[in-house]
């Protein structure tokens, strides 16, 4: 008998301090597709290759965007304080997969959800030959500049 409460005393024990790992503030949270809103426009994110996630470091609160262009306009219409330090993530126009927008290469002739046209890319070599190659900041200049 004393084995067995033994046996569940670390049972219990291993639960609860494992169900206690709090994922890192800078971690991709999952996206529910069609339905999760984006934190500006409201419109449902859906489009998997313009997704933008961004994590308030210090909280490790993150808001999710349908375009770049909303997650520009929204650190710029809210103020937001913490913005030079945000961990951003972008997904990939060719793969879907997570990368840090503030790294990535932007092509400007897409379709995307808001119409700014800017997609990632983690290489430049992913993006067709020919086309305009921007880097982070050029894309929010010009988003500031395209305004709405």
């Amino acid at each position: 008998m004393r084995l067995f409460f033994l046996f569940v005393t670390l049972t219990l024990t291993l639960l609860t301090t494992t169900g206690c790992d709090k994922k890192s503030s800078s971690q991709v949270h999952e996206v529910h597709y069609d339905r999760d809103m984006c934190a500006r426009c409201a419109m449902v994110v859906s489009d998997r290759k313009n997704t933008v996630e961004v994590i308030n470091p210090s909280t490790g609160k993150y808001y999710l965007f349908d375009d770049i262009g909303c997650m520009v306009l929204w650190f710029e219409n809210e103020q937001i304080p913490w913005k030079d330090k945000a961990v951003i993530w972008v997904t990939d126009a060719k793969t879907g997969k997570w990368i840090n927008a503030r790294t990535a290469y932007y092509d400007t002739e897409n379709i995307t959800p808001m119409a700014y046209g800017f997609s990632a890319h983690t290489s430049k070599d992913d993006i067709v030959k020919g086309q305009e190659i921007i880097d982070f900041n050029e894309v929010v200049k010009r988003v500031k500049k395209i305004g709405r």
